[in-house]
C-alpha cells in the first residue's frame, strides 16, 4: 500500500504534515528491514504513527552513531534536539518534519512525554558510557533505549485489556529486541568502542574486553567468548518468554505484526546459535525467505483480522 494511501486511512490531510510523515516512512524503510517489514502488517492508519515513532528514534540514533563528529558537536546535537522536542511537545509546532510527525502521533495516541525524556537520557548516555559493570547497570540504560521504545508504541497497537496491564509485555519485548541486537551486533559495537554486554556476566566465563577484541581481529571467537555468548543468548530468551503473554493482550488486528517481529527476532537468535555464537566475525541475518515464511501467513491473519 503507498503512502498516500495510509496517510488517507489515518486522517492526515495537512500537505506539510503529510510530508513529515512521509519521511519518517522513508527512515524506517531504509534502516530497519525487519522493523520496516513487521509494520506492513500493520492496518493502513496505524502505520504513519509507527514510521513518526520510528523515525524520531532513528534520528537521535543517527547523531549519536555519527563517526564524524566529535564527543562535544553530539552532546551539542543532542542537547539541541532534546530542547526542540520538549519545546515542540508544549507548543505543539516545529518546522521539523520528523518532530512534526512524532508531536501529531503523541497528541493522537495520548503516548506519556516521560518515555520521550527516558530515550533521551539513554541516548546521552551512550556519548559516554562504554561498558556495563552490571546486568543492573545494563537494565537503566534499556529502559530508555528499548522498553520506552515498546511502551511508545502500545497506543498505537491498541489493547483488548487495560493498556497499563499489557505495559510490562510490551516494555519486555523492546528489550527482548534489544538484547537480541547486542548479541548479533557485538562485533560493530566493539569497532564503535562500546560493550553492551554485562562485565560480570562475561568476567564468570574468562572473557573481557580485551579477549573480544582479540576475537575481533582474530576474526573467530575462542571457546570462552562463546560460552559467554551463549549465556547471553539464553537471558534474551528468558525476556522473549516474559513479553509473550503480551502479544494476547493486543488489539486482534495487531497481533500479526508483532507475532510477525516477535518470530523474526527470535531467529536471530537461533542464527547466532547455528553459528556457534561466532558473531564476531561476521553478522548473522535472517534470510528474505525466511522474512517471507513468517510474513506471509501472518499477513493472512492481518486480512482476517481486519475484517472481523
Amino acid at each position: 500500500m503507498s503512502a498516500e494511501r495510509e496517510l488517507d486511512a489515518a486522517g492526515i490531510t495537512a500537505p506539510a504534515l503529510r510530508d513529515a510523515y512521509r519521511r519518517c516512512r522513508e527512515l524506517n524503510a531504509q534502516h530497519g528491514r525487519t522493523y520496516y517489514l513487521a509494520t506492513r502488517l500493520l492496518s493502513a492508519e496505524q502505520r504513519p504513527a509507527v514510521h513518526a515513532l520510528y523515525g524520531f528514534a532513528r534520528w537521535v540514533d543517527d547523531v549519536v552513531d555519527d563517526v564524524h563528529s566529535g564527543l562535544d558537536e553530539k552532546v551539542a546535537a543532542l542537547t539541541a534536539i532534546d530542547g526542540r522536542v520538549q519545546a515542540a511537545l508544549k507548543d505543539g509546532a516545529t518546522d521539523d518534519p520528523v518532530l512534526s510527525a512524532l508531536i501529531d502521533t503523541v497528541h493522537r495516541y495520548d503516548i506519556p512525554v516521560a518515555h520521550f525524556q527516558d530515550f533521551m537520557a539513554s541516548m546521552r548516555m551512550d556519548l559516554t558510557v562504554t561498558d556495563y559493570p552490571t546486568y543492573a547497570d545494563l537494565e537503566r540504560y534499556v529502559h530508555g533505549s528499548a522498553a520506552v521504545i515498546g511502551l511508545q508504541v502500545l497506543p498505537v497497537l491498541g489493547t483488548c485489556v487495560p493498556r497499563e496491564e499489557a505495559e510490562p509485555a510490551a516494555a519486555a519485548l523492546g528489550v527482548a529486541f534489544q538484547l537480541t541486537n547486542f548479541i548479533r551486533d557485538v562485533g560493530e559495537d566493539l569497532d564503535r568502542g562500546r560493550v553492551y554486554l554485562p562485565a560480570d556476566e562475561l568476567a564468570a566465563f574468562g572473557v573481557d574486553r580485551e579477549r573480544l577484541l582479540h576475537a575481533r581481529t582474530a576474526g573467530q571467537a575462542d571457546p570462552q567468548v562463546k560460552a559467554a555468548l551463549r549465556d547471553q543468548v539464553r537471558r534474551a530468551r528468558g525476556v522473549y518468554q516474559k513479553a509473550w503473554p503480551g502479544i494476547g493482550m493486543l488489539a486482534p488486528r495487531s497481533r500479526p505484526c508483532v507475532l510477525t517481529a516477535y518470530r523474526l527476532y527470535g531467529r536471530i537468535l537461533d542464527l547466532v546459535e547455528d553459528a556457534d555464537c561466532d558473531v564476531l566475525s561476521r553478522r548473522v541475518v535472517v534470510s528474505n525467505g525466511r522474512r517471507l515464511a513468517v510474513a506471509l501467513p501472518a499477513l493472512a491473519r492481518a486480512v482476517f483480522a481486519r475484517a472481523a
